[in-house]
């Protein structure tokens, strides 16, 4: 039986590029986004491009249900919908740290949560979840953005010890750096607005470091590679990080002190302290 894959935000960046990869592998593929756009893949008996919004518990319900319909079953979850936030901490208003909590860690706990009783009760399957190099490194100016990530570890680490009993297995993707994904056409909220005036020499020192980043940044088809190899792995593995920085800064914080590894980021990062 062929399997099936359902993929939230696959109208671009990460999403798209991995529902791609398992159409081209052979999988059913259920490509979910807010609004649907079947434009973007080749029409096919083993796609099905369907609504689910992750801060909508009937949406997600529906969009579940109807992959089943469709499909018989679903043997992979990847829970890959986000929303970007770059801005100081000071001025990020409440109301805007909860909408990245919505969508970055209660969504994927609740699309997690409306499938988990079909693969129990079928003792088989798994869960991607993508979360970001930030929860390796933490970078300066996306704090609120890193928690609601960070959070999705700490119960995707947990989650896996919980499900195990039932032969279902979940999987951290860990992605880099990517301009060209849309993390900032996913915020909505200008960084212009949310970098006060103490902060711009800071920002503008520390977005000219990035632009001397010391690897390549991660592209779509490296997250799509990782998501394909962790949702298809049978090993123990839980976290895969996904392109050439992120695996630099895993090495990076396996392999160093915490004093030198600290020092290591303030160096990238252009954080000396305001004098």
């Amino acid at each position: 039986m062929t399997s099936t894959v359902l993929i939230t935000g696959a109208s671009s960046g990460f999403g798209l590029a991995s529902a791609t990869l398992f159409l081209a592998r052979g999988w059913n593929v259920i490509a979910t986004m807010r609004s649907p756009r079947p434009a973007l893949f080749d029409a096919g008996d083993r796609l099905l491009v369907t609504a689910l919004d992750v801060t909508d518990p009937t949406s997600i319900d529906n969009a579940v249900s109807e992959g089943i319909a469709r499909f018989g079953q679903i043997d992979v979850l990847v829970n890959n919908a986000g929303v970007g936030l770059f801005g100081a901490l000071e001025a990020t208003a409440d109301e805007v740290i909860r909408q990245v909590f919505e969508t970055n860690t209660f969504g994927v706990m609740a699309t997690t949560r409306a499938i988990v009783a079909h693969l129990r009760e079928r003792g088989s399957g798994t869960i991607v979840n993508v979360t970001s190099s930030v929860t390796i490194a933490p970078m300066p100016l996306v704090a609120a953005y890193a928690a609601s990530k960070s959070a999705i570890e700490g119960f995707s680490e947990s989650l896996a010890h919980e499900l195990l009993p039932f032969g279902v297995r979940v999987r951290i993707v860990e992605p880099g750096l990517a301009p060209s994904t849309s993390f900032a056409a996913n915020s909505n909220h200008s960084a212009d607005a949310l970098i006060p005036a103490a902060y711009a020499a800071f920002a503008e020192r520390y977005l000219g470091s990035m632009r001397e980043y010391p690897t390549a940044y991660t592209t779509g088809e490296d997250v799509a590679d990782a998501v394909y190899a962790a949702a298809t792995d049978q090993g123990d593995r839980l976290r895969w990080p996904a392109g050439a920085d992120s695996a630099m800064l895993a090495e990076l914080r396996q392999s160093l002190s915490e004093q030198a590894f600290m020092a290591r980021m303030r160096a990238m990062f252009g954080g000396a302290p305001v004098r």
